[in-house]
C-alpha cells in the first residue's frame, strides 16, 4: 500500500489512521509546492489532484473518508463498524454533519491561520473571519452539547467519525477559532492528543520510503 499526502488536515486522517491501526504503507510525500500535485503522474491517480490518494495493489482509491473506511475493512478494525448497520448510520451521521456544515465553518479558521503560512499565501484575514463566527459559535453548541457526558463524538467509542470532525478543529488555539467557551469540545480535542498517531501523525518527509510505526 501506497498512501500519498501533504501536510493538510484531509490526509492527516488518514496517515493518522494507518498509523494508529498499524498498517504497513509507504507514505510518499508530495511536494505541492513544487506542483506535485498537478503532474501528470499523480493526476492518473487522483484527477481531483488533491491529497490524499491510496494506492493498495491495483486498487486506488481517493477522499479520506472512503480511504479510512478501506483501512478499517482491511485489518477488522471497529472504528468502521463494518457489521453493525445501525452504528455505520450514526458514523456517517457525523461524518455528513461535518461535511455539511462544521467543515465549513472551522475551514475558514483553519485556512486563514494554518493553511495561509504553510503554503506561503499571505496573512490571515482577521475582519473577514468576523463574519463567521456566528456561525460556527452555533454549531459549536450543538456539537458541545452532543459531547456532553461523551468522550467520543459515536458509538461510545473512537471512530472515523473522531478522526473526521477533529482534522480541522485540532489546531483551534492557532487557528483562533473561539471554541475555548465549550468545555466538552476542548475535553473531547485535547483527549484525541493523547492518541500517538493522532498527535503526531506526520511520516518524515525524505525520500525513502517510511513505514507506519
Amino acid at each position: 500500500m501506497k498512501i500519498y499526502w501533504i501536510k493538510a488536515q484531509a490526509p492527516r486522517k488518514v496517515v493518522a489512521l494507518a498509523r494508529h491501526l498499524g498498517i504497513e504503507a509507504e507514505f510518499e510525500h508530495v511536494d505541492a509546492l513544487a506542483g506535485g500535485l498537478k503532474t501528470p503522474a499523480y493526476a492518473a491517480l487522483n484527477p481531483n489532484r488533491k491529497a490524499p490518494t491510496m494506492v493498495d495493489g491495483d486498487f486506488v482509491l481517493w477522499e479520506s473518508p472512503a480511504i479510512m473506511i478501506h483501512l478499517c475493512n482491511k485489518v477488522g478494525s471497529d472504528m468502521w463498524p463494518a457489521t453493525n448497520l445501525a452504528e455505520q448510520v450514526e458514523v456517517m451521521r457525523w461524518i455528513s454533519w461535518n461535511d455539511t456544515h462544521w467543515m465549513r465553518s472551522v475551514g475558514n479558521f483553519y485556512f486563514e491561520h494554518i493553511i495561509k503560512p504553510q503554503f506561503h499565501l499571505g496573512a490571515p484575514d482577521r475582519d473577514a473571519l468576523k463574519e463567521e463566527i456566528p456561525g460556527l459559535l452555533t454549531l459549536a453548541k450543538i456539537l458541545d452539547d452532543h459531547l456532553a457526558g461523551r468522550d467520543y463524538v459515536a458509538c461510545d467509542r473512537l471512530t472515523i467519525a473522531d478522526f473526521q470532525l477533529a482534522a480541522m478543529a485540532t489546531d483551534w488555539r492557532e487557528a483562533e477559532m473561539p471554541l475555548g467557551e465549550y468545555p466538552n469540545i476542548v475535553r473531547w480535542l485535547d483527549g484525541l492528543m493523547k492518541i500517538p498517531a493522532w498527535a503526531n501523525p506526520w511520516p518524515e518527509t525524505t525520500p525513502q520510503t517510511r513505514r507506519a510505526a
